[in-house]
């Protein structure tokens, strides 16, 4: 049985899909009764846990053997992750599947990376079985900028940085394929999208595809951390958004295609420009 956390995020949301779709057992661990519920409607085993109290976690976690561990980036982090990879130890759990990040580094001034680090590394001395993937920046993130570009402009502060930009599905599907399958234990797998692009190669995608002009914006850093605020980002989020953006324009990010996606999954990644059609909806409605 696998064990699904971050049920109700846009990755383990993902997870849960492609496992019921193949016929995979596995249980999805959700923090409240409603959301439990919405899963057992959905034809899904589900189960309350909620990292915040590791207590709640034994049970979510008995007869399961793989667990997928994916956290949001916040403060409370690392004291997450370590409880339910110790819980997960306690409980008898196999292996565990998490989710890292390719910038991970205990010196990164950008705070997710620096955390995922530290936790990577409590998790391969952990005693448990273990399985690393660590992805480059989503495009997904572009969505925080829907409003914008729907107006023609892509604002940020990555300068001339380039990122090989990978889609959240392929990095879902890497997570369903390696759960169900033998043969990644103590693996660490690299993933990203098929090209390397800049911010302005972006915006020339993001043009191409919506059929209008969008320019990119090199902002200066307190007007992109002033944007950031505007758009609902805590303070906490926002300092590290834009060390991590500007992080970019240091090529901390500029990480060559690596192709575990297809090698992994047997189907090649989305591209920069696949992303933006499937959610040419959600910046056109930005606009509207």
């Amino acid at each position: 049985m696998i064990l699904v956390s971050g049920a109700t995020g846009g990755i383990g949301g993902e997870v849960c899909r492609l496992l019921q779709a193949s016929g995979t057992p596995f249980r999805a661990m959700a923090r409240k009764p409603e959301q439990v519920e919405s899963f057992r409607r959905n034809g899904m085993d589900a189960v309350l846990g909620d990292f915040d109290k590791p207590e709640t976690l034994t049970d979510a976690m008995r007869d399961c053997d793989v667990m997928f561990l994916v956290t949001p980036p916040t403060p409370d982090q690392f004291a997450q992750e370590t409880a339910a990879i110790d819980a997960a130890k306690r409980a008898g759990v196999g292996r565990i599947v998490k989710i890292s990040a390719s910038d991970g580094n205990v010196r990164s001034p950008v705070p997710w990376a620096r955390t995922h680090a530290l936790i990577d590394h409590h998790l391969r001395s952990a005693g448990v079985g273990w399985t690393i993937l660590k992805p480059t920046a989503f495009m997904q993130n572009f969505l925080w900028f829907k409003d914008p570009v729907s107006k023609g402009f892509l604002p940020q502060v990555a300068g001339t940085g380039s990122v090989s930009w990978v889609d959240t599905r392929d990095v879902a599907r890497v997570a369903a394929t390696v759960l169900s399958q033998d043969g990644h234990r103590g693996a660490t797998y690299f993933l990203t999208g098929p090209e390397t692009l800049d911010m302005r190669e972006a915006a020339k995608r993001l043009s191409e595809v919506l059929k209008h002009k969008v320019r990119y914006l090199n902002l200066p850093k307190p007007l992109f951390r002033l944007l950031l605020r505007l758009t609902g980002n805590s303070r906490w989020m926002t300092k590290g958004l834009v060390v991590q953006f500007a992080d970019v324009v240091a090529g901390h990010h500029d990480i060559d295609p690596t192709f575990e996606i297809e090698r992994l999954t047997g189907q090649r990644p989305h591209s920069f420009a696949d992303f933006v059609r499937d959610h040419r909806k959600e910046f056109a409605k930005a606009g509207s």
